[in-house]
């Protein structure tokens, strides 16, 4: 006789906060968390949370203390309770007396290069090899690796479409392409690669490789290769980060290839009791970001000559011979590439305005939009390869197509628009910019009250519900009577 387990019910509160985190679309790992964590503090108080005091949520952080919590443990508890009192219930007041367990900095371990081509090349199988090919050479977090597809090598734009997290990309090496494909014809063989299935099956086809078997892996390859230092998957991340910084390629040169982005002039101590200033030109070295332009353009050159699409004809036609186009390029190598740079003329008010633009703007303005209707879309243009009053350009779009250039502007899923780091960055942002204005001196930007709008007193129409238009106004006893009927009421006689 077999019996069913039971579940235990769902309270109205867990309920509610369970549909908080689905409207915002949160992991379902994250969902888990932060109910764990809620079920803790609620057998803490032996009561509902939502009967919680300020002295409560006081009395449950000395608790895990005294209890000898991590940092992450406490990390992981005053989110999940932020959002139960900021979001489900509505109490802010509470969400702002959890107090953040600030977290011991530890300089990570990282492997050399010769340390890293052997842990690769002691990698348990081809499989492992580019998996972990993949950590170091993309600088991939493990859970990035486990859940790629094969259909998110994108070896036209050498680019590595991450979906895990919050989604980016990652740029992809000849090299590491190289080692994928051995991988993709291995796999092939065995008939363990779906079509667009995972790029690193676990022991089903139908499932991705765990992040255990990952960190089993790289533990086994550094055993065999002799490395005594503490490795894991996060390892390479950390090892590609400082390869890149020891070749003078700073990390950060990178990132602005790909965004924009804003960077503060220094930041505060980790105490918090001074200010630290940058040094001057701390963020783009140019001979540095020449080199990297350079190569990244050769790389990207000889990309496209060995996929095909590259076409010679008349004078250049004996490059098609591939030693021929080397030694074309051979010069190019040993040029210094210079890359201009220069401040803003108009200072970084300019530059923010700039960027304004294209964080907190729509596709197209209202003011664009001339007319629609169920044939068509009409708006203004503007036609940059003219000059003077031609410069505006009118154009009718179908509606479809209309839609369709919208939402090109419409980020996908999992993409943010701003990312925030350093001051910026979590829920201790407000209380950064005040400690870094009291200590440069800057006043706090005075805030416009917005005025009060005046009540309309017009009547709403009665069809849309729009304020209607006063076209005239009578004078007191001057109202007119109503129009005349085309033909007469009925029991009325005329004379």
């Amino acid at each position: 006789m077999t019996t069913s387990p039971t579940t235990a019910p769902v309270t109205p509160l867990r309920q509610r906060m369970l549909d908080d985190m689905a409207m915002r679309s949160m992991r379902a790992q994250t969902q888990h968390d932060y109910v764990r964590h809620v079920r803790a503090f609620a057998a803490f108080l032996g009561r509902s949370p939502y009967t919680a005091t300020a002295e409560d949520v006081r009395r449950f952080q000395v608790h895990q203390r005294e209890q000898g919590a991590g940092e992450a443990v406490i990390g992981g508890a005053v989110s999940a309770l932020r959002f139960l009192f900021g979001v489900t219930l509505d109490r802010p007041d509470l969400s702002r007396k959890l107090v953040l367990a600030p977290r011991p900095r530890k300089l990570p371990d990282v492997l050399s290069v010769d340390e890293v081509a052997r842990l690769l090349k002691a990698a348990p199988g081809i499989k492992y090899r580019a998996a972990l090919g993949v950590a170091y050479g993309a600088g991939l977090r493990v859970s990035e690796v486990a859940h790629l597809r094969a259909d998110d090598i994108d070896s036209k734009r050498m680019l590595i479409r991450i979906e895990e997290g919050k989604g980016r990309n990652a740029m992809l090496s000849p090299q590491l392409l190289e080692l994928l494909r051995l991988w993709w014809r291995e796999g092939k063989r065995r008939s363990v690669l779906l079509p667009h299935g995972w790029l690193f099956p676990g022991r089903s086809c139908t499932d991705p490789i765990s992040t255990r078997q990952l960190h089993r892996a790289v533990c086994e390859a550094a055993e065999a290769a002799g490395i005594r230092k503490r490795v894991s998957p996060h390892t390479l991340r950390h090892s590609f980060a400082t390869h890149l910084l020891e070749q003078d390629v700073d990390i950060r040169v990178i990132q602005v290839l790909l965004v924009h982005m804003i960077v503060p002039g220094g930041g505060l101590s980790p105490d918090g009791s001074r200010w630290i200033s940058s040094r001057p030109a701390f963020l783009l070295p140019v001979r540095v970001l020449g080199k990297l332009f350079r190569r990244l353009f050769l790389t990207r050159l000889m990309a496209l000559y060995d996929a095909g699409p590259l076409g010679f004809h008349g004078r250049l036609a004996h490059l098609v011979d591939r030693r021929a186009f080397l030694r074309h390029l051979s010069p190019v190598r040993k040029k210094n590439w210079v890359v201009y740079i220069k401040p803003p003329f108009a200072g970084p008010q300019a530059v923010l305005a700039y960027l304004s633009r294209y964080s907190h703007r729509v596709a197209i303005s209202n003011s664009r939009l001339l007319r629609f209707d169920d044939t068509g879309v009409t708006l203004r243009w503007k036609d940059y390869r003219r000059a003077g009053a031609d410069r505006q350009q009118v154009m009718t779009l179908s509606p479809d197509e209309f839609i369709r250039r919208f939402l090109l502007h419409v980020l996908p899923k999992g993409f943010h628009r701003i990312r925030h780091y350093g001051l910026l960055a979590g829920a201790a942002r407000k209380a950064h910019l005040e400690r870094a204005r009291e200590l440069l001196g800057v006043a706090p930007p005075m805030v416009d009250a917005a005025p009060a709008e005046p009540e309309d007193s017009r009547p709403p129409c009665s069809c849309c519900g729009g304020r209607m238009l006063v076209i005239e106004t009578f004078e007191r006893w001057r109202q007119p009577r109503a129009p005349p009927h085309d033909a007469a009421p009925t029991g009325t006689t005329t004379p």
